[in-house]
């Protein structure tokens, strides 16, 4: 009984975080298994780039930077 609210509890806190980050994250996690050190570590630097320049990523720093909860879309 519990462990169905506890499992909503953790869904909508996830959903609220960054999922775009998850994503990239994720793609890297599934990538490293088959890349070079070199191959990933590009990757890394691409996805970090595209991170850097989504709407998620502004709204965390401006979320920061106001002392406020951020609103993220992922996007």
């Amino acid at each position: 009984e519990a462990l169905l609210a506890d499992a909503m509890s953790m869904a909508q806190k996830l959903a609220n975080m960054p999922t775009l980050a998850f994503a990239y994250t994720k793609e890297l996690l599934n990538a490293s298994m088959n890349n070079t050190l070199q191959e990933q570590l590009n990757m890394e630097g691409v996805l970090q780039e595209k991170s850097a320049s989504s709407h998620d990523f502004h709204e965390g720093v401006s979320a920061f930077l106001e002392k406020r909860a951020p609103q993220f879309k992922g996007e």
